[in-house]
């Protein structure tokens, strides 16, 4: 019996349909090899502004950049494998630490670029966008069907 992460195991490549869309096939997108690229990310807006919460975990702080540019964020994280784990005696079998690079990009609209704050923390970084013009949210109202 093979180990199973993630619904995954050693053979599932020989199984693969080639024409399957692997983004939205029968198996969960987020975990295993079809989401080694996609930062899970949490976004609140709030009166003030905006509050983003992405997963990094494995991350240094020095992996990970951040920029603000024409109302979008893009945040993007690298990660290579170090000279010492390379020269370690020994071969892989399976490999499944993240080795490579990730982006995502987010339109946040107008914001204050000179009052946006990021922190890294426990694998995790929380991005606060302030707006320009911070308005109250909407509040909610029922609307008539007819």
């Amino acid at each position: 019996m093979l180990p199973s992460i993630f619904g995954e195991n050693l053979f599932d490549n020989f199984f693969d349909d080639p024409f399957e869309n692997s983004l939205f096939s029968g198996r969960n997108p987020l975990y295993g090899r079809r989401g080694q690229n996609l930062m899970k990310t949490d976004v609140k807006e709030l009166p003030q502004g905006y509050e983003l919460s992405v997963d990094l975990p494995g991350f240094q702080k020095d992996e990970i950049h951040v920029e603000l540019s024409n109302n979008y964020l893009t945040i993007s994280a690298s990660k290579g494998m170090s000279k010492e784990e390379k020269d370690k005696d020994g071969r892989y079998i399976r490999q499944e630490r993240y080795s490579g690079a990730c982006s995502r990009s987010f339109y946040v609209g107008d914001v204050r670029p000179e009052e946006v704050s990021a922190k890294y923390e426990s694998g995790i970084l929380t991005l606060s966008l302030p707006k320009k013009n911070a308005k109250a949210l909407p509040s909610s109202s029922e609307i008539t069907i007819q």
